[in-house]
């Protein structure tokens, strides 16, 4: 979220990231273990860095040659340092002999950490936000925070989508809803919730209308959330074709990468809408899927 309302918000920095870079987001979670040509390289060029560990996180931003030659590690988003560290590199690469890169192998791909969406199911964009609470502020990176939406993305397996178009909401998509995407994940990566902590979901559907109540709460109530369902399915050719869901209630408490949240119980909000595949974030795997998608789904 900082790095979408600062860094890569200035508008000196996307016209270069349009015009002069080949700009690439990926989660370096990913990458740094694959066992295959696209990792080989990520860890060609991250090796040259400071956090060469791969068994930790190598999180930064990178700039280097086609042929994998690091020019830059950074990992501070000021967005006037980045601009500057930017043009210097560039300075930088236009004095590098020109050799053409050699290609990747895409044939050779680690399926464990290139998941597609589930055959037959549903791709689910998530957004989630804080909707007040918050004390006012002048700090400009706790402002973003305070403002911000997050976004994910929810799996949906064939026979679920099967049992939504009976007007059913199978015990596993409750589940899988409960326990990784109602989450606070405006300020960071959030916990998950675990099985015990789920004390209660009702999802229902009747004549194309989704109501619901969720109870979300943590052994020691230092964390939860319990809110409301509402949402509409419509089906075409007994085909689901439309999914619009809300969830709304109360949250409270925080995690370890989710720290400064509004004081007390305050107003989360979590959307859930049918993604049409036209954004490339639509491929995107669920952040809770993270290396055992057999575990998120199924």
């Amino acid at each position: 979220m900082l790095d979408r309302e600062s860094t890569f918000a200035q508008p000196e920095i996307v016209k270069l990231l349009k015009t002069k870079f080949i700009p690439v987001a990926l989660d370096q979670a990913y990458q740094r273990r694959q066992k295959d040509a696209e990792g080989d390289y990520y860890r060609k060029i991250a090796g040259q860095g400071p956090r060469s560990n791969f068994n930790s996180t190598t999180q930064g931003f990178y700039i280097a040659s086609g042929s994998g030659t690091l020019l830059l590690y950074n990992n501070n988003r000021n967005p006037e340092r980045v601009l500057r560290l930017m043009k210097e590199k560039l300075a930088e690469f236009e004095k590098l002999p020109k050799t053409k890169a050699p290609a990747i192998d895409a044939s050779r791909v680690d399926e464990k950490w290139n998941p597609k969406p589930p055959a037959g199911g549903l791709v689910v964009r998530v957004h989630a936000k804080v909707l007040d609470g918050y004390e006012p502020t002048t700090d400009r990176w706790k402002a973003i925070f305070q403002s911000a939406m997050s976004r994910d993305n929810l799996w949906i397996s064939k026979s679920e989508t099967a049992a939504l178009a009976r007007g059913e909401v199978p015990a596993t998509l409750q589940q899988r809803i409960a326990r990784y995407h109602l989450v606070d994940n405006t300020r960071g990566e959030p916990p998950m919730w675990n099985e015990k902590e789920v004390r209660s979901i009702d999802m229902q559907v009747k004549d194309g209308k989704i109501t619901g109540t969720v109870h979300l709460e943590t052994a020691d109530g230092k964390r939860g959330y319990q809110a409301d369902f509402f949402g509409v399915v419509e089906l075409k050719a007994n085909k689901v074709v439309r999914l619009d869901m809300v969830a709304r209630g109360k949250f409270w408490g925080s995690g370890t990468y989710t720290g400064s949240p509004p004081p007390g119980k305050f107003p989360l909000a979590v959307s859930f809408t049918l993604a049409d595949g036209s954004d490339v974030a639509d491929k995107i795997p669920p952040q809770a899927s993270r290396g055992w998608i057999r575990g998120y789904i199924r």
